[in-house]
């Protein structure tokens, strides 16, 4: 749509529901004016491949299309389809003028009930979580089924959707993805369906490939203070995503609340999900499709790159948001295929080893534990009390510091002797302390890693002064702690297994990467 137009529709006046303000939100297929009650949705003249409304006859039909769609889970929200009309000063709702586009008119919901602010919040217990759940599934056990639906199921399709993907991101690599990565993803998916086929055919025997939603996330559900749920903005471009698996369908949330680091609500909405579906077989699919899910969000976001009409701010926040998806679908990967290992991050206060740690935990889905937490804790602390007291002083003392690594040795201990991988973030400033853990991964044939994190003084020095301003961490690392520790610090080398030298200087992509890449190894380092 012409600028001309679309400035038009900024004014109040044009609307036929009387309104005090408009706001124009975009997406990469949509131009949204939001007026005090209700939303206009104009779809964009875009050509991806996957979705084309290039024409303005397929605009109106996919209006329409998504009308009746969305009625489904969010009946009553969806008016109706309207038209967009040339006038003298620009477009508007109403008069003889030519129809230069359409829109879908809609109730406008409220922003502080949806889910995503909710859960922000702290505003989303597992009750909410269940009740969501229960509203999927009734909705997938009558959503429409049938041969010509099935075929949406069956291998083909499920490997030329992922080749569509893998083409499509193809043009961000280096941007968003690394070729590496996107090539490591390619193998997997070929080998993890090829190994599979027995699965995937079972699910369509099963009944379990639908006329589903297909785009089933945080920022499209709304909770009504009646306890009413809305599922809104369902896929009505491309029948190909929407027909499919109901495990994609619901790997769409699981992977949403994991990359907002709510993993923790995936649980209680699987086992609700699975009582009322009975679809226990959902979970053997489950990983596969939260991958695709994490890769397509990757891609969708780099897509936004590409449109001229979007602000560099804007652009580059996408492509943050963009290569954050990319990873979390390759650590997906990874959780599945790294045997049960032990992790330490290594190195003098400041240097980033936690927050390296964190990061790395968090993509792999595996527990941190933090010296500092643990120090506290065993000293009767509260986690973000902080003591300025001297050098190997108070808790800060060898004796305090002994019984700190004997309780990080007993819960990694217990990690492995379950079978869990697990991440110990502490400084390790002598090898003795680090042969003990190597030791302990050796007893449990567990793989061992050693992150060393180093970066120039300089950058230490400002990250230490941020940490004190801020107050909120839990570490009382200061830069005269880091002068003192330097003085004790004995550094690994390359005779210790198992190491891998981090710079945390350098970009967060580029250092989840590597260490991505080393979990990858049969061996760390």
């Amino acid at each position: 749509m012409e600028q001309r137009f679309l400035r038009s529709l900024l004014k109040p006046s044009v609307y036929p529901d009387q309104t005090t303000s408009v706001e124009l939100v975009q997406t990469h297929v949509s131009y949204i004016f939001l007026i005090d009650y209700f939303a206009y949705k104009i779809k964009k003249p875009v050509d991806f491949g996957f979705l084309n409304f290039s024409t303005i006859d397929r605009r109106r039909f996919y209006c329409n299309e998504e009308v009746r769609l969305n009625s489904r889970l969010c009946p009553g929200i969806y008016l109706d389809v309207v038209e967009i009309r040339e006038t003298p000063d620009g477009a508007g709702f109403s008069g003889q003028g030519k129809i230069i586009d359409y829109a879908v008119r809609m109730k406008r919901l409220p922003a502080e009930r949806m889910l995503d602010r909710l859960l922000a919040e702290g505003k989303v217990s597992e009750h909410e979580i269940r009740a969501i759940a229960r509203t999927i599934a009734t909705f997938h056990l009558h959503a429409e089924q049938g041969p010509e639906i099935n075929g949406y199921g069956a291998i083909e399709t499920i490997r030329a959707n992922w080749e569509e993907n893998f083409r499509q991101a193809g043009q961000f690599t280096g941007k968003t993805i690394s070729s590496r990565a996107l090539t490591y993803m390619e193998k997997w998916v070929d080998g993890f369906i090829r190994a599979n086929e027995g699965t995937f055919n079972g699910r369509i025997a099963g009944g379990f490939i639908r006329d589903c939603d297909g785009d089933i996330h945080m920022e499209n559900i709304n909770l009504g203070t009646d306890g009413n749920i809305c599922i809104f903005d369902c896929i009505e471009f491309n029948e190909r995503f929407r027909y499919s698996d109901t495990a994609a369908d619901i790997a769409f949330l699981l992977m949403d609340l994991d990359i907002n680091r709510k993993a923790e609500l995936c649980a209680p909405f699987i086992e609700e999900y699975v009582k009322v579906t009975g679809d226990h077989g959902v979970t053997e699919v489950l990983d596969f499709y939260k991958i695709y899910r994490a890769f397509i969000r990757g891609k969708v976001e780099s897509l936004r790159l590409l449109d001229p009409q979007i602000s560099a701010a804007d652009k580059e926040s996408a492509g943050e948001r963009a290569r954050r998806y990319f990873r979390l679908a390759r650590g997906y990967i990874a959780r599945k295929g790294i045997p049960p290992s032990l992790i330490l991050t290594c190195g003098l206060t400041g240097t980033g080893k936690s927050f390296i740690g964190r990061e790395l935990a968090f993509y792999l889905g595996v527990e941190i534990i933090s010296s500092d937490v643990v120090r506290k804790e065993l000293s009767g602390v509260a986690p973000t009390e902080h003591r300025r007291i001297g050098y190997g002083e108070g808790i800060y003392s060898d004796a305090v510091t002994a019984r700190t690594y004997g309780a990080l040795l007993e819960t990694a201990e217990a990690s492995l002797a379950a079978g869990r991988s697990v991440i110990i973030d502490a400084t390790f400033r002598n090898r003795s302390d680090r042969d003990a853990f190597r030791g302990l991964a050796e007893r449990h044939a567990a793989r061992f890693c050693l992150i060393h994190t180093t970066c120039p003084e300089e950058t230490t020095r400002q990250r230490l002064d941020a940490r004190e301003t801020r107050g909120r961490d839990v570490s009382d690392g200061r830069w005269e702690i880091y002068l003192l520790q330097k003085g004790e610090f004995v550094p690994p080398d390359g005779r210790e297994t198992g190491l891998i030298e981090l710079d945390t200087t350098k970009p967060l992509d580029e250092s989840i990467d590597s260490l991505l890449d080393a979990m990858e190894m049969p061996t760390c380092g």
